[in-house]
């Protein structure tokens, strides 16, 4: 296992975290339907920037180099899980799983419902990742206003729909007992 800490963003970082976006995308490229994604755009720094006076960007620093972040926001009662990247030589190393237990134990700590994003179904390093971290699927008749919208602004971005699901993990009962 290699040696990596996790930490809050600093605004310093932010400059960094668009070539990691960019690296993570390109693994994209081994799925012909999907390989546009590495071309995409990347989050704007000013967005990053939010995320960063809120509270809910992490990094990741291994060797002295900063390798993965992952940006979150409080919506409500849940955390929404909006990026989570690590540089394309650095995935399978249990980077994005560390990354996404600290954003999970942000949420319970802050007594939060759940844990929610959207992410491509199928893609081993998307919905079967988050299922193995806890995360299931929201059955689109169940998928609530704001996770809709978030899924039919990606559809208006070029995203197939059919490949996009909304998860959930449940970190703390809805009744806060």
């Amino acid at each position: 296992m290699i040696n990596t800490n996790i930490r809050l963003t600093q605004e310093q970082d932010v400059s960094l975290l668009p070539n990691i976006e960019r690296s993570a995308g390109e693994s994209f490229r081994e799925l012909p339907d999907l390989a546009w994604i590495a071309d995409d755009d990347v989050m704007a720094g000013e967005t990053h920037l939010k995320y960063v006076t809120n509270g809910t960007s992490w990094v990741a620093v291994a060797d002295g180099q900063i390798v993965g972040f992952l940006c979150a926001e409080i919506v409500e009662r849940n955390l929404h899980i909006w990026l989570l990247a690590v540089r394309q030589e650095w995935q399978g190393n249990g980077i994005g799983r560390r990354l996404m237990k600290t954003a999970i134990d942000h949420a319970h700590s802050n007594k939060l419902e759940s844990v929610t994003l959207t992410t491509f179904r199928e893609v081993p390093w998307n919905e079967p990742f988050y299922r193995s971290l806890g995360f299931e699927i929201i059955e689109s008749t169940k998928v609530e206003p704001r996770l809709d919208q978030i899924l039919q602004d990606e559809i208006n971005h070029g995203i197939p729909g059919d490949l996009r699901c909304a998860m959930q993990l449940l970190v703390s009962p809805v009744n806060g007992e």
